[in-house]
């Protein structure tokens, strides 16, 4: 009798539990709709500004400064060594 209504009691907390997960998995589900970019803003995001790289003469000379450092493996591709005279 005991045994019977301890099986009772934890499958209705089971059953609470799967709604409260599938309330919550409701309520969330919306909010990933709006991800991405909008189309009035992608005109923003295509700005040279907005590049990674926006100006090509300090891209460079960081490139400059990252493999003329990296002795062991060259860097970006490049060979050389890590006095920066290659």
């Amino acid at each position: 009798m005991l045994i019977n209504f301890f099986n009772r009691a934890m499958n209705i907390m089971l059953n609470f539990a799967k709604f409260l997960g599938l309330l919550l998995i409701l309520i969330m589900a919306p909010s990933c709709a709006g991800l991405g970019v909008d189309p009035w803003d992608r005109d923003l995001l295509a700005q040279p500004a907005m590049k990674l790289d926006g100006n090509a003469a300090v891209a460079g000379l960081d490139e400059k400064m990252y493999y003329s450092k990296e002795a062991s493996s060259g860097g970006k591709g490049f060979a050389g060594g890590g006095c920066g005279c290659n």
